[in-house]
């Protein structure tokens, strides 16, 4: 009783001021983003949401948000199907050099996103494609399609390909199979790496910075705020960042667990 006791004060610890050095900037945010007074520190005044009203009657941080939120969810619906098929025909066709593009579909996972946005700004004002929305939206595609590659590729497993295979026994023919039985299994994890890539879409800065011309997405328009110097209103925004991407990692944590938990049940 002693031993597992003092086992668990010594997790308790180590892993105490560990989870204060990953969270206390995050609690910080948040509280004084309901600071009352005109700048963020202590000592705390409020609460008051004198300063989410201020950021919602913006018309710049909305109009930001809503370029985030479009770019988000059809870059990162892109990079999933994109994904989705990439790793489909991996895992159920012989394809030759099939270890490569394997490679070649982790790589980008290991390159900064400082290479990969100028790198893209180098290749758009080559063919003449000025910086936009769509910009930031083909970038975002392709920081999401190796992570969203990466989900979906570890979910094949040899039960699937049986129940794909019956299906072919009965005569559907390969769109039906992949619709009607590969998508529905996987369902879980193309759910979970769509609402990943939506998140790193959500808060991803340096190629939207690369990229966006006139209508540059939230986290730009924070980092303009940010220059003006702090203020509760900055950290009313980066709260409600932080909650839309907590909203949507709990939703893949959910999927994943379902899937998990399904695969157990087998």
């Amino acid at each position: 009783m002693s031993v597992a006791i003092g086992r668990h004060a010594t997790a308790v610890a180590v892993m105490g001021p560990l989870f204060v050095f990953i969270y206390l900037p995050v609690v910080v945010l948040v509280l004084f983003s309901f600071h009352a007074g005109q700048v963020p520190v202590p000592p705390f005044e409020g609460p008051s949401l004198a300063w989410y009203a201020r950021v919602l009657d913006s018309d710049r941080v909305t109009g930001a948000a809503w370029s985030s939120v479009l770019v988000g969810v059809i870059s990162s619906a892109a990079a999933t199907l994109l994904a989705t098929l990439a790793a489909w025909g991996l895992a159920r066709y012989r394809v030759p050099g099939r270890r490569l593009f394997e490679v070649l579909l982790y790589l980008p996972l290991a390159v900064s996103y400082l290479v990969i946005g100028v790198g893209l700004l180098v290749a758009f004002s080559a063919v003449g494609v000025g910086k936009s929305l769509w910009a930031v939206g083909i970038g975002h595609v392709v920081l999401n399609l190796p992570l969203a590659f990466a989900i979906v590729y570890g979910q094949f497993d040899p039960e699937q390909a049986r129940f794909e295979q019956a299906a072919r026994d009965l005569g559907a023919s390969e769109r039906q199979v992949f619709l009607r039985v590969t998508v529905p299994l996987l369902r879980p994890a193309i759910l979970g790496a769509f609402l990943l890539s939506l998140t790193f879409s959500w808060d991803e800065f340096i190629v939207a910075f690369l990229l966006s011309g006139f209508d540059p997405t939230l986290p730009v328009v924070i980092w303009g705020m940010l220059r003006t110097g702090l203020n509760p209103q900055t950290n009313a925004a980066g709260t409600l960042v932080f909650l839309l991407s907590l909203a949507a990692g709990i939703v893949f944590e959910v999927a994943l667990f379902r899937r998990g938990r399904r695969g157990s049940v087998r």
